[in-house]
């Protein structure tokens, strides 16, 4: 019953939205001259609003974390479509108590004045009504945005580029090409192999130098790889892949039946992605050499977050044997991780980081706007930042979880192109 409870609460909201939602769907169908398709209207909105619980409620009280790829399916598409026809409602409701409120400051003005309320027509419809038929047709465009989101936003790969410059970085080095990735989350695409095969194509015809994945391979369980290894290993870099681990590859939001279970699905993690031809980083720095001779140190530590999330990672461990006279590139999947131990604290001259999706949700126009709630959790969530000579790039991530789609967030694909300065 405790458990239960947070559900009736969570219903219980829904129910009273839904409630004032139709209200305004009474209203903006008052004067409709056939009452059949009226009430066909009427029994479509709790149709889908009933449709809607049922999933999302089927989704939460079946999903235990379990490896079933059908697991993950029922969970997000529940989540997806929960939201496809919730955020219209939140729309319509809030143009709705507009026209509610300006229809109390108007009964309180004639109370004081002792006029009558002055209506605008015979059959008592205030002509404010207007309001919340606009409501109705605004709510199309997150209905729109969400549905694209969902079905094709998720996979249409975006190709960022950058040129970054440094004073140390080793002249053999010049004009590298580095392609930056973060969170795949596997287990999300649902076996589209094609839908992946198309992002690892972007990524391939960049004709990258190397590839760096800065985590989340997984959502939670290593064997949502099986399968994917003739997709993954596809990855082509002149000098390889390296990674590491993001909060999700730890299964935390797992209950596992025992330690060694959860050390046994993160071996197995291990052991994939050796087989993918990935070189994981697991608190350790690896000296990279260019064809020339040339030394510079690619360093990886585990996940580091903060606000709950883990502190495997340790930065003085994966440096004790580095010379920070080198040109150093880190890869840490969580970008908080660079202003709490980075920055102004070592000499790490490019942080490589994920993490965030730019919540999947957002808008970016190019030199005008570049927004998303998550900014509000991250500072720095997507893009390039630097501070003195320091430099950080934040993937927007080449997959999604929770929700199953992308609005204006586009999965990334990044190319750095390092230079001397």
């Amino acid at each position: 019953m405790k458990n239960l409870l947070p559900i009736l609460i969570f219903i219980v909201i829904l129910l009273s939205i839904d409630l004032y939602t139709f209200k305004a769907l009474k209203l903006a169908t008052h004067d409709w001259t056939n009452p059949t398709t009226k009430k066909i209207v009427h029994a479509v909105f709790w149709l889908v609003s009933l449709a809607s619980y049922v999933m999302v409620v089927y989704a939460v009280l079946t999903f235990r974390g379990a490896s079933q790829k059908m697991d993950y399916f029922f969970f997000f598409m529940g989540f997806g479509i929960f939201l496809l026809f919730f955020v219209p409602k939140l729309v319509v409701s809030v143009f709705h108590i507009f026209e509610d409120l300006t229809h109390l400051g108007r009964y309180l003005v004639s109370l004081f004045t002792r006029s009558p309320e002055v209506r605008d027509t015979a059959n008592g419809i205030s002509r404010w009504s207007f309001i919340t038929r606009i409501g109705w047709l605004l709510a199309a465009i997150p209905f729109v945005g969400i549905l694209y989101g969902m079905t094709r936003g998720r996979y249409d790969f975006r190709v960022l580029s950058h040129k970054l410059t440094f004073d140390n970085l080793p002249a053999s080095a010049e004009g590298m090409r580095i392609v930056h990735i973060s969170d795949i989350h596997i287990g999300s695409f649902f076996n589209n192999h094609e839908a992946v095969k198309t992002g690892i194509e972007k990524i391939n015809a960049l004709k990258p130098d190397l590839i760096l994945f800065t985590g989340d391979l997984v959502n939670n369980f290593a064997d949502e790889l099986a399968g994917w290894e003739p997709t993954l290993s596809a990855l082509t870099a002149k000098y390889g892949v390296y990674s590491i681990f993001g909060n999700h590859d730890y299964g935390d939001y797992v209950s596992w039946p025992s330690k060694e279970a959860r050390e046994e699905n993160l071996e197995k993690l291990r052991q994939y992605h050796r087989a993918l031809g990935f070189k994981l980083l697991q608190n350790e720095k690896v000296d990279f050499t260019t064809d020339a001779g040339e030394i510079f140190e690619i360093i990886g530590i585990e996940n580091w977050g903060l606000g709950g999330f883990s502190q495997y990672g340790d930065l003085q461990k994966a440096t004790r044997h580095s010379d920070p006279a080198k040109f150093q590139i880190l890869l840490s999947h969580d970008p908080s991780h660079w202003d709490a131990e980075v920055i102004n604290k070592t000499r790490i001259d490019l942080a490589l980081a994920g993490h965030t999706h730019g919540m999947q949700f957002g808008v970016e126009i190019p030199g005008l706007v570049k927004w998303s709630p998550v900014k509000y959790r991250y500072p720095r969530w997507a893009g390039l930042y630097s501070v003195g000579k320091q430099f950080l790039h934040v993937n927007r991530g080449f997959g999604y979880i929770g929700f199953p789609g992308r609005v204006g967030m586009a999965p990334e694909i990044t190319l750095l192109e390092l230079y001397r300065g």
